[in-house]
């Protein structure tokens, strides 16, 4: 009779774990505690930015916490590790940027698979970057920094927030299309690198716009040219790259929302609504164009494919520059 006891019990008990485990997968009681946004680069840069804004909003429709966390290093590989091995239950959740696709090629021996790990929910924003350099520097255009460069092979550095990032992998296709030789300087952030920039440690940068912006604005830093396609609303007397005489140059930086994989459908498919709807409020809109932002929204499969796309793209840029991790 005990026996039988104990056995009803722990029926009972494994019953109550399923039912709890099935009400957390449920979109009608999800989130029911706070969830986290892991930003692989520190405060201060364009990814946490962004995120930041995001995370406000989706606190708001959600009523419950979206709380940004940072794990710098390796260039979000850190941070990427963390949510991949997570519990697949929304808790946990990681802002994914174009440095991911681009670490696929660029890392040897990740302890993940970005497209094979991660379940994508939505795309963001996009952004330009921005080849920004102290004012020290005694350059105006592309051109008058692509001859001082080449007067000066390996003595300009350029700093990035990670190898492997796109302002570390906009610096290579430039040193690629243009033949001139830089240094490389990898920080754990775009932040601390801008720091060392606006100290005159550093000479220049294809910053985030987000981070760029403001520094240009009020003239710590000078910008020569835009990484995007179009011209910035924001600063439209600064030519694209093509326009400054490199034609075929274009890089766009991303952002993207993503879990880790096997988290229920019906959870990606709530996030995936709330997103996009938090992209289609006008405040949220007006604080990322500020940014040189441009929303994104899209569906989970759309991201999938985008993804696809780039890691492809980018293990050609890594292959034929030569790029490496420092």
């Amino acid at each position: 009779m005990q026996f039988k006891t104990l056995m009803r019990a722990l029926v009972g008990a494994l019953s109550f774990s399923v039912l709890a485990g099935s009400a957390l997968a449920a979109p009608g009681n999800y989130p029911d505690r706070p969830v986290r946004m892991v930003v692989g680069y520190s405060a201060g840069g364009a990814t946490d930015v962004i995120a930041r804004l995001v995370a406000q909003r989706l606190s708001t429709q959600m009523g419950q916490q979206f709380i940004v966390e940072n794990k710098a290093g390796a260039n979000g590989n850190i941070a990427a590790e963390l949510v991949a091995r997570a519990t697949p239950d929304g808790t946990t959740l990681y802002v994914a940027a174009i440095n991911n696709t681009i670490n696929a090629s660029l890392y040897n021996n990740l302890p993940f698979n970005f497209e094979r790990d991660f379940a994508p929910i939505s795309l963001i924003a996009t952004v330009p970057n921005i080849l920004v350099v102290h004012p020290s520097v005694p350059v105006k255009t592309v051109k008058e920094f692509i001859d001082l460069a080449k007067k000066k092979p390996g003595e300009i550095n350029f700093a990035s927030s990670g190898s492997g990032s796109s302002i570390h992998m906009s610096g290579e296709l430039f040193k690629m299309m243009t033949g001139v030789e830089m240094q490389h300087i990898p920080y754990k952030g775009s932040a601390p690198a801008v720091t060392d920039l606006l100290g005159g440690r550093v000479q220049a940068m294809f910053d985030n716009a987000p981070s760029a912006l403001p520094n240009i604005q009020n003239g710590k830093l000078r910008a020569l040219a835009i990484t995007g396609p179009k011209r910035s609303e924001t600063l439209p007397d600064l030519p694209t790259m093509v326009e400054a005489g490199l034609p075929g140059y274009e890089v766009t930086s991303w952002f993207a929302l993503v879990a880790p994989a096997n988290t229920p459908p019906e959870i990606i498919s709530r996030l995936n609504e709330e997103v996009n709807k938090a992209l289609k409020v006008p405040e949220l809109r007006a604080s990322l164009a500020k940014l040189g932002a441009d929303p994104s929204g899209t569906t989970p499969e759309q991201l999938r494919k985008f993804v696809s796309s780039e890691t492809a793209r980018w293990a050609k840029v890594v292959k034929t520059s030569g790029a490496k991790v420092d």
